[in-house]
């Protein structure tokens, strides 16, 4: 084994492969990004929490540079040595005692209102009186718009332009978005939402070097790629030369504050047709020549850094690599994705369950006629229900996903799984995370595939159903704007028959 696999192997714990195994069975020891932070913050010197508070003070208040770089460092370190509890404490106290001055902007908006507009009547040959009337009225804007500039503003623009300062701002943020998830504390949601705008103006694409990942990249970054993929686990590395090799592209977003490693990146298949199984993505062999290939399949896209959630370079990431494999491959036409529905089965089995909870008047049957027949008729002796819901609930409860089985079921969850994705909707969008996230790119739902994710995860998550997003360089502008401004989503016929099949059922029983 060459240094660079070694240095891989080491870092990211993986298992080495020996010659009599088999590349699915290796299993991955993931990286667990928490406990090395928590490692790494246990190799500083512990620092008291009043001193990390008033390194933090000094920061905000001073203005010489040459001690300022000195005391932005003492706080980074210092941050870094608390507990997670302190550092709450900390964040508290940073959201609430340097918030903007609200007497201030109360007494300027006093002012402005005040203040009489001038009319156009009194105005001479030059426009000197209105000049002079609308000067008071540029000072207290300027004046209000400082005034409403938060205080803790000043830590965040500091630490922006200090080393490393971008990474520590994450961190804090993935910090803050810890908070959020136990307490509802308005001036926390306040920070939030000021560090976050913040982040997407300093994260904006013209900020950002798009990368091509590939095995002669350092292995520190190959190491990263290994930890944080998301979506579908690198099991040693055969697999990673694999998703880094020939049919296979790895694009990542790097920042110059953060250099070696990307902040988001995205795994590409280049194959003949769009796959139906994640199986034929991963461990197809060999895989399709570059040359022959007719499709560019995302099968993967896994952000590094938790603190930037609900920042969307996602979107800006895609759409670069589109246009870059477009370029480099005119032989490409088709661009889809092969996605999981990570919401799918938390849905289904909540809203069986309120069958069981809830007397029937009160409860939703989301099954047909013909289906609860068809559950009744195959399962009602074998398991425990009154209902065609119960039955399914309990078929699917059921210990080693035997119900996976079952061509019975196919037919049902498929149609359901398309009532999930177009009609569950939060705030007029899909309810589905990743469904949300590429309409709002511009992409349509194109094909549903059964079992085509057979693993554990896939399994509990998407009941091991895949999804196909259809990415049409013609339409990604149309289609992202109608979902956006009315929550219309693209959707194939294939998709489409499934919701159709439904309405033509009920018509026929009414």
């Amino acid at each position: 084994m060459n240094k660079k696999g070694l240095a891989i192997l080491l870092r990211s714990k993986m298992r080495p492969l020996s010659p009599a195994s088999k590349v699915n069975h290796v299993q991955l020891a993931p990286l667990d990004v928490n406990k090395v932070a928590t490692q790494n913050a246990s190799s500083k010197t512990p620092r008291d929490f009043g001193q990390v508070r008033e390194s933090m003070h000094s920061v905000i208040s001073m203005n010489r540079k040459e001690i300022l770089d000195t005391a932005l460092s003492e706080f980074s370190e210092g941050y870094f040595s608390l507990s997670q509890e302190n550092r709450h404490k900390l964040l508290l106290i940073l959201a609430q005692e340097y918030d903007l001055n609200r007497n201030q902007v109360r007494e300027l908006m006093k002012q402005y209102v005040g203040f009489e507009i001038p009319k156009g009547d009194g105005i001479d040959e030059h426009g000197h009186e209105v000049e002079g009337h609308l000067s008071g009225f540029y000072r207290i804007e300027r004046n209000l718009r400082h005034a409403l500039n938060p205080m803790y503003s000043v830590l965040f623009e500091r630490l922006n332009t200090h080393p490393g300062g971008l990474k520590f701002l994450s961190t804090v943020r993935a910090d803050i978005l810890s908070i959020i998830a136990d307490e509802n504390i308005a001036s926390i949601r306040a920070l939030d939402s000021y560090l976050k705008e913040k982040l997407i103006t300093w994260l904006s694409p013209a900020n950002l070097e798009l990368h091509q990942i590939t095995w002669d990249d350092p292995a520190s970054l190959l190491e990263k790629i290994v930890a944080y993929e998301a979506v579908h686990p690198i099991s040693n590395l055969i697999d990673l030369k694999r998703r880094l090799g020939i049919g296979r592209r790895c694009f990542g977003y790097i920042h110059p504050a953060i250099p070696g490693e990307p902040l988001i990146f995205i795994e590409v298949a280049l194959m003949k047709n769009i796959a139906s199984t994640i199986q034929e993505v991963l461990w197809h062999d060999p895989p399709t020549p570059e040359a022959e290939a007719s499709t560019a399949l995302f099968y993967s896209i896994s952000s590094t850094q938790p603190g930037l959630a609900g920042i969307n370079l996602g979107k800006f990431l895609i759409k670069r690599v589109i246009h870059l494999v477009k370029k480099d491959m005119p032989n490409i036409s088709n661009f889809a994705t092969l996605s999981p529905i990570p919401g799918f089965m938390q849905w289904l089995m909540s809203k069986l369950a309120s069958s069981e909870r809830s007397v029937p008047i009160f409860s939703e049957n989301i099954l047909q006629p013909h289906e609860e027949r068809v559950l009744l008729d195959a399962y009602a002796d074998s398991t425990e229900g009154r209902n065609g819901m119960e039955v399914l609930l309990h078929l699917l409860t059921s210990t080693n996903h035997e119900w996976t089985q079952s061509d019975g079921l196919q037919p049902i969850l498929l149609r359901l799984c398309a009532r999930y994705l177009l009609h569950e909707k939060k705030r007029g969008k899909a309810l589905d995370s990743v469904a949300n996230f590429h309409l709002q790119n511009g992409a349509m739902i194109g094909r549903l595939n059964w079992m085509a994710d057979r693993s554990e995860k896939g399994l509990t998550q998407s009941g091991g159903i895949m999804v196909n997003y259809i990415y049409s360089l013609e339409h990604i502008e149309d289609y992202a704007q109608a979902y956006f401004s009315t929550g219309h989503i693209q959707v194939s016929h294939d998709v489409l028959h499934y919701i159709e099949s439904m309405e033509k059922n009920e018509d026929s029983i009414s």
